[in-house]
């Protein structure tokens, strides 16, 4: 993966998540976009251009599913990796309706991130 194009955008309403999981993967190289709302989505993740994407199950003004629907629908970003994340104990269930590749249960271990980010990613790499 070349290092200069590791980005990864996080929307989720919670500040202190957004907060750690920026820190944590900014010390694993990455340039990272969050967000606190999903509302204007596309137009967001077009400027920044990320590789992966982590979705709030929660994320105002219209929630994770929606928003990813929103995002896989667009042509540009529909191969872009969502990783859905939440407490919802149907996390499974919600990433699936939602058209998401893959999960992250809250609460993690800060090591999932990377981790998470690692599967999501492997069937771009060569």
């Amino acid at each position: 993966m070349n290092e200069q194009n590791k980005t990864v955008a996080i929307f989720d309403d919670d500040e202190d998540i957004l907060s750690i999981c920026h820190y944590v993967l900014q010390e694993q190289g990455w340039a990272v976009s969050t967000f606190t709302s999903c509302d204007d989505i596309i137009n967001k993740l077009k400027l920044c251009k990320p590789q992966v994407i982590f979705m709030d199950n929660w994320i105002p003004p219209k929630g994770g599913i929606v928003a990813t629907q929103e995002i896989k629908s667009d042509s540009a970003l529909m191969n872009v990796p969502v990783i859905y994340f939440s407490a919802n104990s149907e996390i499974s269930k919600l990433a699936n309706t939602a058209g998401a590749e893959h999960f992250l249960a809250k609460p993690f271990d800060l090591d999932h991130l990377a981790e998470a980010i690692r599967i999501a990613l492997l069937p771009k790499i060569k």
